[in-house]
């Protein structure tokens, strides 16, 4: 089934598609009529919330005119070129460090921290099979749908300290940030902690344990509850991410399908908690 599923994604409908994938990931069908849980409505979402806007959203080229004029251009990583293919790139012109990504999808990413080290086939073989995806059809995230596929190179983000980047990402509701989660998610050992506005850790978790040691409140934390509630005004949901270097902030991108909507939560309370958050 999974593998017809996946052969036929071009031609099946939207509606009918969601219900099947669902079905696959989350071993029920979702309630689309009457939907309850955080889940459900990302998928009602989906289908009924397609406001064009979202696109220049999710496009990691578009999107930096879009944060540069509502929050400004401080907060937006400084980009180092644009191309619409892999052969266009002038690497001798790139600094040492640097991370390259395709705009139209997630996951077509590399970051270079020493450009020289890197197999340049290897990265080619996997950005230019990234431009041939259209990401929209893995889980029928529309805004991807029809975003034009490019690559672009930005500035490799660090801190002076040494201390490891770390993202954090907002959970808002029509401009209201509800909760966060602090992610160090690269590496074999991903560990994930949510927040409430107070910086209150919770009992919430979607797929990663929590860390060891709790991480300590971002020094810019109330900065980017104010940014975060300005980037996602009148938006029934979306996830907004921040980076902070060396005490600056930067915006990351927005996510308005966390996981495709295809995720277990627990405790289970908050699969109808956050569910309740979102005005549909």
């Amino acid at each position: 089934m999974k593998r017809l599923i996946k052969k036929l994604s071009h031609i099946i409908p939207d509606k009918l598609y969601i219900k099947l994938k669902y079905r696959m990931r989350m071993g029920k069908f979702p309630d689309l009529k009457n939907p309850k849980t955080f889940n459900e409505k990302l998928q009602w979402l989906k289908l009924y919330d397609r406001k064009p806007i979202y696109t220049t959203m999710v496009d990691k080229y578009e999107v930096k005119k879009y944060v540069a004029d509502l929050i400004g251009e401080e907060y937006v990583i400084p980009l180092l070129g644009v191309w619409d293919k892999f052969d266009d790139i002038d690497f001798d012109a790139l600094p040492e460090r640097f991370v390259l990504k395709c705009t139209h999808d997630s996951g077509g990413l590399v970051i270079f921290r020493d450009k020289k080290a890197l197999d340049i086939n290897k990265v080619k073989t996997k950005l230019n099979n990234s431009l041939k995806n259209n990401y929209f059809y893995h889980t029928r995230e529309w805004p991807y749908k029809n975003v034009n596929p490019k690559i672009i190179a930005e500035k490799y983000l660090e801190n002076d300290s040494g201390e490891e980047l770390k993202d954090f990402k907002f959970f808002c509701f029509n401009g209201e940030p509800k909760i966060m989660y602090i992610s160090n998610d690269i590496g074999s050992d991903p560990r994930t902690d949510f927040f409430d506005m107070d910086f209150n850790h919770l009992d919430l978790h979607f797929k990663d344990p929590n860390a060891d040691v709790l991480p300590q409140k971002p020094v810019q934390f109330e900065k980017m509850k104010e940014l975060a509630a300005i980037l996602s005004k009148d938006i029934p949901h979306v996830r907004v991410d921040f980076y902070e270097s060396n005490g600056n902030i930067y915006f990351g991108e927005f996510t308005f399908f966390h996981s495709g909507g295809m995720f277990d939560i627990t405790p289970s309370e908050w699969k109808i908690i956050l569910g309740e958050w979102i005005k549909i």
